[in-house]
């Protein structure tokens, strides 16, 4: 009641977090399991991007590619040489799930951009959900590549002996902490740019300061497109490292 009536009296009033919320996509009832909902539609619609980059955008091969074209290339081998360069050679058989997984979060991120648009990377629903797959994947391939030896990448043997049992416990905490950050990380950088130019964009109905709302949009506008790519960038190259120490926990 406070906000409606601050806005009958010409005030400002606005709310940044509304953008987060997940609602219906036909309708005003409530989300079930089964609802189409904003978040289910711009995943989808992800989903179609990447397909249309990777697939119609390449289905020619051409010698000379088209623009297109040498943008998925350009991914292809950035994906590509970083799986080799940070997890090794041996990990390139993963490099289509790692490849997946920069695709889907850059592609969401850049949609979430968009006006009237949703950002699905800001919700730790889903972050946590790529974060605990990457987890348990690494964990898994750990333990099948080298059995009861993965656990060596919790004994720090270059410490003092009396050390390393100390260490050892750090290393096993650390260790189940990196889903928690490697999903809030993502989330919550989606979340505050959102949020933040959310705020500016309110203060532009004030005449008095519309120009330099205007102009503070614009530069964070600016800066969650580098911030988009960056997260994106920052979640694989994790997911390299944590692969890394699955394939060679004894380095």
């Amino acid at each position: 009641m406070a906000d409606k009536a601050h806005g009958d009296e010409g005030g400002l009033a606005f709310h940044p977090m509304d953008q987060f919320i997940v609602k219906p996509l036909f309708g005003d009832g409530p989300v079930g399991m089964f609802t189409i909902t904003n978040a289910t539609f711009w995943m989808a619609l992800t989903i179609v991007c990447i397909a249309l980059l990777l697939v119609v955008g390449t289905r020619g091969r051409a010698l000379i590619p088209s623009r297109i074209q040498s943008v998925a290339e350009l991914a292809y081998g950035f994906i590509y040489k970083m799986v080799e360069d940070v997890a090794g050679k041996d990990a390139v058989g993963f490099f289509p799930y790692i490849m997946t997984l920069f695709m889907f979060i850059v592609f969401s991120n850049f949609l979430g951009l968009l006006p009237l648009s949703f950002t699905t990377t800001s919700h730790i629903a889903v972050t946590a959900i790529l974060a605990m797959a990457v987890f348990l994947t690494v964990t898994i391939v750990g333990f099948v590549k080298n059995g009861v030896g993965f656990l060596g990448l919790f004994w720090v043997s270059a410490a003092p002996l009396p050390l390393r049992p100390i260490l050892a416990v750090i290393e096993v905490i650390s260790y189940f902490v990196r889903p928690v950050s490697h999903s809030i990380r993502l989330a919550g950088n989606m979340m505050a740019g959102h949020a933040v130019i959310k705020v500016f964009a309110g203060f532009a109905a004030i005449a008095a300061i519309s120009p330099v709302s205007v102009l503070a949009v614009t530069a964070i506008y600016g800066l969650e497109v580098l911030v988009s790519f960056i997260q994106a960038y920052v979640f694989t190259i994790l997911t390299c490292v944590y692969l890394k120490d699955a394939l060679h926990p004894s380095h």
